[in-house]
């Protein structure tokens, strides 16, 4: 099943979303009882949204409205950095016996569709395609073994970055979390529906210009490991979402650096996922 959040009448709303792009909106019917798509997560609910779904007419596309990041109120954005040994090198980086880990802010991304907006302050603003995974299961210490089953589902990810901001100091924090620099969407796919994380790809592209490609199976710290080792420092909740990296061919790193800029289509496609897609905007 694919679920996706947006705005209906101004008002945040949910639904699913159709292979060709159209969406039900069910939380008319369960807004009461999960008046979010998080909340619908947390209350292990979606087979009674897949089921009101059924009842419904379709009532808007995915390109008429206005998307919000499929969850737009996580308690938590756990991301994780040099993930893949391709992006560690081009940094110049040394091999790590743990992932690095940095947060980011729900006000720092945008949904599908909407604007990623480059700050006043800054012209180095770059693109990160990512996997997002989604937990539908919260916990505390979760096994390695037992992790899969507290993810609900993947989507795609831009962890855009304000680069000039990452390298004042060793904490990258501030330059992940200008407002509505990041992007996160389309939409999730359910595990039950979307392909195992190994035998996806990633690919970003900037106005069709393939920048980043990968196979996400050569991610250095797996999606179980991550799950595990987030959860013994903090206990993980329905729609947490941890974004799980990105590979070579920042902007940072190319010569000469193509910094995203007012104009710029950037797209993030996963397979299986669907393509995140976002215009850049000036402050």
């Amino acid at each position: 099943m694919k679920l996706a959040s947006y705005l209906v009448g101004g008002k945040p709303a949910y639904g699913t979303v159709a292979p060709d792009g159209k969406l039900t909106t069910v939380s008319g019917r369960l807004g009461d009882r999960y008046p979010t798509l998080r909340d619908a997560i947390a209350a292990d609910a979606l087979s009674e949204l897949a089921a009101a779904a059924k009842g419904l007419p379709s009532d808007a596309h995915i390109d008429r409205v206005i998307m919000l990041p499929v969850i737009w109120n996580p308690e938590k954005i756990p991301c994780i950095g040099l993930n893949y040994a391709d992006h560690r090198d081009e940094a110049v980086r040394p091999k790590m016996d743990y992932p690095m880990i940095f947060p980011r802010f729900a006000s720092s991304q945008v949904g599908h569709g909407q604007p990623i907006v480059k700050p006043k302050i800054s012209d180095k603003l770059d693109y990160e395609g990512e996997l997002a995974v989604v937990i539908g299961r919260g916990g505390r210490n979760i096994a390695k073994e037992r992790a899969l089953d507290h993810v609900v589902g993947y989507a795609c990810y831009n962890d855009g970055s304000i680069r000039d901001f990452n390298l004042h100091t060793t904490q990258i924090l501030p330059g992940k979390n200008f407002p509505k620099t990041g992007a996160f969407g389309p939409y999730l796919v359910t595990r039950d529906e979307a392909p195992e994380p190994d035998t996806m790809t990633l690919e970003t592209r900037v106005n069709g210009e393939v920048l980043q490609h990968t196979p996400v199976d050569r991610m250095l710290f797996k999606i179980p490991y991550l799950i595990n080792y987030i959860s013994t420092f903090t206990p993980l909740t329905a729609g947490d979402v941890i974004s799980t990296g990105t590979c070579a061919g920042v902007a940072l790193y190319r010569k000469p650096q193509n910094w995203m800029k007012q104009g710029d289509i950037v797209e993030v496609e996963i397979t299986g996922l669907g393509i995140l897609r976002n215009p850049i905007v000036n402050e």
